[in-house]
């Protein structure tokens, strides 16, 4: 028997950051998808004891202060990606500026010298990203994608598509439900 499955990584993820927090006995508040308060000082042998849990998952600790500024505006950009009906006043600049205690311009240098790509074409890709699972996952049409993303019209969002992934929305749709049904063959 096969059955497909979608994963929910925020989920997963938080669930494992609890588990492994609670059998060290850390006492702990989940702020964001990747940032985590420890709610009580802890002795030396007891952050390496952490560190060492959380390597061996997989999570690593960021320690560098430009490092947890990408994961910041990474994680900001994600947070816009699912805001619903913002306006066309909306910027991206400025939002990621009132979350953060820097400039935006500091923040897209570092961006862009530690990912080497802007923080612009970062959120293209992520939104692009949740294009897909909009389409394959909650069967949206690409009008409605359009309005959920604001996008200034359905194809703008197409052209931007395609740029990105070398396909047209409903290419890749098709592709998807061809290889989907392939799978079930076999």
């Amino acid at each position: 028997m096969k059955i497909q499955v979608k994963f929910d990584f925020l989920s997963i993820c938080n669930n494992l950051l609890s588990e492994k927090l609670v059998r060290l006995g850390i006492k702990y508040k989940l702020n964001s998808s990747s940032e985590i308060e420890i709610l009580e000082r802890l002795s030396p042998e007891d952050k390496m004891l952490l560190y060492k849990e959380l390597n061996s998952s997989g999570i690593h600790v960021i320690d560098n202060h430009q490092s947890i500024l990408v994961q910041r505006v990474k994680n900001i950009l994600m947070e816009i990606i699912k805001l619903d009906n913002y306006n066309d006043d909306f910027k991206v600049s400025a939002y990621i500026e009132d979350r953060l205690p820097h400039s935006y311009s500091y923040l897209s240098r570092v961006f862009s010298e530690a990912t080497f790509m802007s923080i612009e074409k970062f959120l293209i890709l992520k939104k692009i990203d949740y294009v897909k699972d909009l389409l394959i996952e909650d069967g949206l049409s690409l009008t409605e994608i359009a309005y959920k993303l604001n996008y200034s019209s359905v194809s703008h969002l197409s052209r931007q598509f395609k740029k990105t992934t070398g396909f047209s929305p409903s290419y890749f749709v098709n592709l998807k439900k061809q290889i989907t049904t392939a799978t079930k063959k076999n």
